[in-house]
């Protein structure tokens, strides 16, 4: 019966453990990311931004339709299979998934290539993002088969390899970015005098900006098709051991791969596509307002690269934790233990929520510092649209993490058909706030948050109706909210005084930020937000913990 027991906590911080390693890598990537874009968008311009991150968009779409949702795919149902030892089944699936991912991923980049100027003139009404679509292209294929490789070591209960992979794929990333959007934005440049186009230069430095993307997933793909090769005496072995009867076959895990990816799709692209969508409404109706296109490509690019960079750093971890909670909630799921699935639902919305929250009161009360600290602007259009698109981070975390809890309790459409509702709603916000209201470059940001408030909403009453879930408020909002208006209290205090004894752009808003964060932690640990119990659940738990007690931050204590 200790035994027993023992297992139990094991799983338990085993999920705990691995779930932080995937958003801490998660964090990670996207802090490399908000690094290394600094001198990107200082290299671009808004206008070069403006391609890239278009440009970008579309990529990420083609990605959900060929390879996005592959990851959770296959960890869902290797996990599956793990769970009921059938091993040899398990890796049928990866192999199903594999060959599913080079078909796919092949097509899907062959039409991008050789679409992109028809995508760029019609579709996306800026002609000059075709390069960088083409540059983009290729990778594709690459990220179709990196997903299957992720997916399955995550079916297996390890993060390990995919969060080096996606450290690794990152940094590379980041340097090669930067040194393709310095060589090709000079060859644009003079390109763009010979030919009288003043544009040629920062679309061909976006161009040479997402080299970055394609060689960084080719170094992830390699990294883990070495960690496969290490781990293939141990699959081997576990396939021989396999002592079950049933062997599925490749027809049949194809069907259950296609049922399981096709809702996964159409919620995850609707994500996408509300970008796509936005732009090209943007686009358009900023055209039809008279603007020109060196106006509103500029405006684009502080939205995509300046804006949509930030927010995305606390919106990785989220991501992370997602991916880690499908798979634990499938097993948990096959045990039929309600109190156990409740049990992971709320420990991973109370994580979230621990972040996301004092990220966005952070970003509200910081968001003009930030803007001039990473990126030297001290124009106020940044400032409020991070300050006032802040609330999406609480938002996108909460649906991104509802959603993957939805696909680890087998309602796989049911977050493609909220995604759908919301999708509606938020283009007819949209339209209201660019036509109507004349908001301008606000206007994404407003329907952004109808968007992930529709999602929020719809997913939480989804959860309730298919497992009596019922979200706990107190100690997953309000308590970390009172935290985090403390913190920002406090932060604004802080920076408002160092910037009239010091001044400068780096200083003050360095130290505020460190100070952010301690006081964060203390009033989270004083209001009883946490326990000892599970702080000694965390990774390094109870040295954690042993300090806590030291400095008696504990409520209950």
């Amino acid at each position: 019966m200790a035994d027993m027991q023992k297992n139990k906590k094991s799983r338990k911080d085993d999920f705990l453990v691995q779930g932080a390693i995937l958003a801490a890598a998660a964090v990670i990537t996207k802090i490399i990311g908000v690094v290394y874009r600094i001198p990107l968008t200082n290299i671009l311009g808004n206008e070069g931004n403006g391609f890239y991150g278009y440009a970008y968009e579309i990529y990420a779409m083609a990605l959900m339709l060929s390879s996005f949702s592959l990851p959770i795919a296959v960890s869902k149902l290797v996990s599956a299979r793990m769970a009921q030892r059938q091993r040899r089944n398990a890796f049928r699936v990866f192999l199903c998934a594999l060959a599913f991912a080079v078909i796919v991923g092949l097509f899907i980049s062959l039409v991008i290539f050789f679409g992109a100027d028809a995508i760029s003139t019609h579709m996306m009404k800026s002609p000059l993002s075709a390069y960088a679509l083409k540059v983009l292209a290729p990778g594709l294929f690459i990220v179709a088969i990196l997903g299957v490789l992720r997916g399955y070591f995550q079916g297996l209960g390890t993060m390990v390899p995919t969060a080096i992979s996606q450290i690794l794929e990152q940094i590379v990333h980041a340097v090669v970015s930067i040194a393709g959007a310095s060589i090709l934005l000079k060859i644009g440049i003079q390109a763009g005098k010979e030919k009288g186009n003043e544009l040629l230069g920062p679309a061909y430095g976006a161009a040479g900006g997402t080299l970055g993307t394609i060689t960084g997933a080719l170094i992830a793909l390699l990294f883990l098709i070495f960690v496969f090769w290490l781990y293939r005496r141990i699959i081997r072995r576990q396939i021989h051991l396999d002592r079950s009867r049933r062997q599925e076959s490749y027809g049949h895990i194809l069907k259950i791969l296609l049922i399981t990816i096709a809702p996964v799709i159409f919620s995850t692209a609707i994500y996408n596509i509300n970008q796509i969508l936005d732009l090209t409404v943007f686009n358009f109706i900023m055209d039809a307002q008279g603007y020109v296109e060196k106006e509103y490509m500029a405006l684009q690019g502080i939205y995509t690269g300046k804006y949509n960079t930030l927010i995305n750093v606390p919106l990785a971890m989220a991501n992370g934790l997602a991916a880690s909670v499908i798979p634990s909630l499938t097993v948990a799921l096959a045990s039929r233990k309600k109190s156990l699935v409740h049990q992971k639902i709320s420990q991973t919305m109370r994580f979230t929520m621990l972040i996301a929250i004092p990220c966005f009161v952070g970003f509200v009360v910081l968001a003009s510092p930030l803007m001039v600290l990473l990126y030297n602007d001290s124009s106020k259009t940044p400032a409020i649209l991070l300050a006032s698109g802040a609330i999406t981070v609480i938002l996108y975390s909460w649906s991104t993490v509802s959603n993957s809890i939805l696909q680890g309790l087998d309602k796989m459409s049911v977050p493609a058909k909220n995604a759908g509702i919301s999708l509606v709603i938020h283009i007819a916000a949209l339209l209201i706030m660019l036509v109507v209201c004349k908001m301008g470059i606000y206007a994404l940001v407003g329907s952004n948050i109808v968007f992930g408030i529709c999602m929020c909403l719809l997913n939480e009453r989804a959860i309730r109706k298919t497992c009596g879930y019922h979200q706990e408020i107190v100690f997953t909002f309000l308590k970390p909210l009172l935290a985090a208006i403390i913190m920002g209290a406090v932060t604004y205090a802080v920076h408002l005084c160092l910037d009239l004894i010091i001044g400068g752009r780096f200083i003050p808003t360095c130290i505020s930020i460190f100070i952010a964060v301690l006081v964060y932690a203390v009033a989270i640990l004083k209001l009883g937000v946490l326990t000892a119990k599970e702080i000694a659940g965390f990774p390094q738990g109870k040295k954690l913990l042993r300090l806590c007690r030291k400095f008696h931050l504990l409520a209950a204590e």
